[in-house]
């Protein structure tokens, strides 16, 4: 029997900000295997963590900053060959919208993110190159054209935290 194939869970977060009178959205530059990719803040769901408990995480971590999630934005599936490695993975994305509140200075950003910028529709457009997948447009195209979806969507039942014995 072949092993059973697993995506990789991971959540994300899409955070619009109005800076000068100019619509933005929260990326963090990352280094990767391929270079420094723009990522939108993610990472990968750990155990025993609800998707919503993980995108929190994952912003603190990436960015410095609280993030308050308000929707869900879109579920993805999209797979990533690595050129340096050519690993095959399956991603499974639950991406969340919300608003972050200002850095905290006491808090140093996730080893390998760079560091956070805020980037308009058209600068992200002209650095698709730069993107760590196409997810990162995707989520955000999806979120400007309105696709909001309650926080109730993805229900996380009470058996991650204290799980069932089967006898």
């Amino acid at each position: 029997m072949s092993e059973r194939w697993k995506p990789s869970v991971t959540v994300a977060a899409i955070i619009e900000r109005v800076i000068d009178g100019e619509s933005r959205f929260l990326l963090v530059e990352e280094d990767t295997a391929e270079g420094l990719k723009l990522n939108n803040p993610a990472g990968h769901l750990e155990p025993g963590e609800s998707p919503e408990e993980g995108v929190l995480r994952e912003v603190l971590e990436e960015t410095a900053c609280h993030f308050t999630p308000s929707c869900v934005v879109g579920v993805y599936l999209s797979r990533f060959q690595r050129p340096a490695t050519g690993e095959d993975v399956t991603y499974l994305r639950i991406a969340y919208g919300g608003s972050v509140g200002e850095p905290d200075p006491t808090l140093a950003l996730d080893e390998g993110i760079v560091r956070t910028l805020w980037v308009t529709l058209d600068e992200l457009r002209a650095s698709r190159e730069r993107h760590r997948s196409g997810l990162v447009l995707t989520c955000i195209e999806d979120y400007l054209v309105g696709k909001r979806h309650p926080l109730s969507l993805v229900t996380t039942d009470a058996t991650l935290y204290t799980p069932e014995i089967k006898r």
